[in-house]
C-alpha cells in the first residue's frame, strides 16, 4: 500500500475529489468554495475539474444555502454544504434544525437527507467571541443528526468519505488552526466508519478521552506524566454522535479513572454527556470522580493571554491527572 504525508486540508480535498469522480451527485456549495478555491484552500482545483455546476460559490447568505442543500438532498442529490466557520451555521441553523435533521421523521420515511455541512468549528488564533463557538453540543442535542470531529489527516479523509456516502444528515466539524498538521495516510482509497472511537494508545492507570484538535493537547499532557511512571490510555470519540461508548466503557473498566477534554464549555457539554454515560455503564468500576477540562465559562477574549487562560491547556489536563490519581 502506497504512503503519502500531507495536510488535513489536502486529506479533506482528496475525500471531495474522490466521492466527486465516484457519485456524479455529490456538489460543493458555499461561499468562496470555488472561484478562490476555498477559504482555507480545501476546495482547491475543484472547480476546474468538475465546473461551476457542481462546485458552486454563493453569496453571504448560510440560510439560503443550507436551505437549498437541504432541498437537493431530497430530491436526490448528496449536497455538500462548506460553512466559512460553523460560527456562521447559527445564521442557516433553522434549516438544519427544522428541516435537515427531521424530514425523514416527518415524512414518514418517504424523505431521505443526505446531506454533509462541513466547516471550521471551535477557536482559531485571536478571533475573538462571534467566531470561536464550538457548536458541536449545541447539535448533538437534536435527534436525527451525525455529528463527527477529526483530529488528524488519516480520519479526516476517511471519515469524510463515510459522511457523504451516509444516508443522514452529518455535521463534519474541522478546525482552522490543524488545517496544516500533516500526516502519513495511504494512497489507495480507505474509509473510516461513522459511530466508531479510536484508541489512540493504551494505557493502565487513567482514561482520556477528547476529540478534534484537542486529542493533540491529551497527547502532550500524556507523554509529561509518563514521565512520572503514570500509563494513560487517549481515545479519540472521532464520532461524538453516535457516541461508541462500549469503547470507552471498556476503557474506564480497565483503568478505573477517567478525564475528558473538550475545547468546548463546561456547562451541558460533551463532557457532560459523556461523562454521565461512563457513570451509568462504569460506576462500579471508577475508583475516583470523573474530572472534566473544558473552556471556561466565558464568552473567548480576544486578548492572546486571556484567550490561552480561557482554553484548555497541556498544564490544565495534566492537573486534571494527577487530581484523578491523587
Amino acid at each position: 500500500m502506497g504512503k503519502q504525508t500531507i495536510e488535513i486540508r489536502e486529506a479533506i480535498r482528496q475525500a471531495l475529489d474522490e466521492e466527486m469522480a465516484r457519485d456524479p451527485r455529490v456538489f460543493i456549495m458555499g461561499e468562496e468554495v470555488a472561484e478562490y478555491n476555498g477559504a482555507y484552500k480545501v476546495t482547491k482545483g475543484l472547480l476546474d475539474k468538475y465546473g461551476p455546476m457542481r462546485v458552486v460559490d454563493t453569496p453571504i447568505a448560510e440560510l439560503g444555502f443550507a436551505g437549498i442543500g437541504v432541498g437537493a438532498a431530497m430530491c436526490g442529490l448528496r449536497p455538500v454544504i462548506e460553512f466559512m466557520s460553523f460560527n456562521f451555521s447559527f445564521v442557516g441553523c433553522d434549516q438544519i434544525i427544522s428541516n435537515a435533521i427531521k424530514m425523514h421523521y416527518m415524512s414518514g420515511n418517504r424523505f431521505s437527507v443526505p446531506i454533509v455541512f462541513r466547516g471550521p468549528n471551535g477557536a482559531a488564533a485571536q478571533v475573538s467571541s462571534q467566531h470561536s463557538h464550538c457548536v458541536e453540543a449545541l447539535y448533538a442535542n437534536l435527534p436525527g443528526l451525525i455529528v463527527v470531529a477529526p483530529s488528524n489527516a488519516y480520519d479526516a479523509k476517511g471519515l469524510l468519505k463515510s459522511a457523504i456516502r451516509s444516508h443522514n444528515p452529518v455535521l463534519f466539524l474541522e478546525n482552522e488552526l490543524s488545517y496544516g498538521e500533516k500526516m502519513e495516510i495511504p494512497t489507495e482509497e480507505y474509509l473510516v466508519p461513522l459511530g466508531k472511537a479510536h484508541i489512540v494508545q493504551e494505557g493502565k492507570h487513567l482514561t482520556l478521552i477528547s476529540h478534534s484538535r484537542m486529542v493533540n493537547l491529551c497527547k502532550e499532557a500524556a507523554a509529561e506524566v509518563a514521565k512520572k511512571g503514570i500509563s494513560v490510555e487517549i481515545i479519540d470519540l472521532r464520532t461524538i454522535k453516535p457516541l461508541d461508548i462500549a469503547t470507552l466503557a471498556d476503557s474506564v473498566r480497565k483503568t478505573h479513572h477517567a478525564v475528558l477534554v473538550e475545547e468546548g464549555h463546561l456547562f451541558s457539554g460533551i463532557c457532560a454527556e459523556v461523562g454521565f454515560e461512563l457513570m451509568e455503564h462504569c460506576f462500579d468500576f471508577l475508583d475516583a470522580p470523573i474530572v472534566r477540562v473544558c473552556q471556561r465559562e466565558t464568552p473567548m477574549p480576544y486578548s492572546k493571554v486571556m484567550e490561552k487562560e480561557t482554553m484548555p491547556t497541556k498544564e490544565r489536563i495534566v492537573q486534571a491527572i494527577n487530581e484523578v490519581l491523587r
